[in-house]
């Protein structure tokens, strides 16, 4: 009898134990590092040192996403899905966003009913400055502000 016991407890206790672990990678997954580049000129390249291929080149702001670390290396990917390399020194904690469709209308609202502020192209940077439910609020180089639909934008979950 006590046998069994022993064994029930054991039973628990392993599945508490892969409750913990799958509750706390999906918090861990779920919060995810996003970065921009620090200046202009900055390779993405192949491997973790300067010895790796440039797979391509990326600009000042542009924004990443690091899905793994070595040593003064970040294995980042970017709003196409393209992963590569970059030295980690070379990354901003500063929070920007990019076009992720071929035109996308910037709205003076959080709504369609907004009227179109400007209509921008893929591949253009924005600072985020505040959210509204599935609405972003962003600036251009301070020079232009207004509103894109999350689903218009990289990365969405600001």
């Amino acid at each position: 009898m006590k046998k069994n016991t022993t064994r029930l407890v054991g039973l628990s206790f392993s599945a508490l134990l892969a409750i913990f672990f799958l509750v706390t990678s999906n918090t861990l997954a779920s919060a995810a590092e996003y970065v921009s580049v620090k200046n202009d000129g900055a390779n993405i390249r192949s491997a973790p040192n300067t010895k790796g291929a440039v797979l391509w080149e990326v600009f000042k702001g542009f924004p990443l996403k690091i899905v793994n670390r070595k040593d003064d290396w970040a294995e980042v990917v970017d709003f196409e899905g393209d992963k590569g390399w970059i030295f980690a020194s070379l990354l901003d904690k500063k929070k920007t966003v990019i076009i992720k469709v071929d035109s996308a209308n910037m709205r003076s609202g959080p709504n369609t009913d907004a009227s179109v502020v400007a209509t921008v192209k893929k591949g253009v940077v924005f600072t985020p400055l505040e959210k509204k439910g599935a609405w972003v609020k962003v600036s251009y180089k301070d020079d232009i502000t207004g509103w894109m639909h999350n689903t218009l934008i990289w990365p969405s979950d600001i």
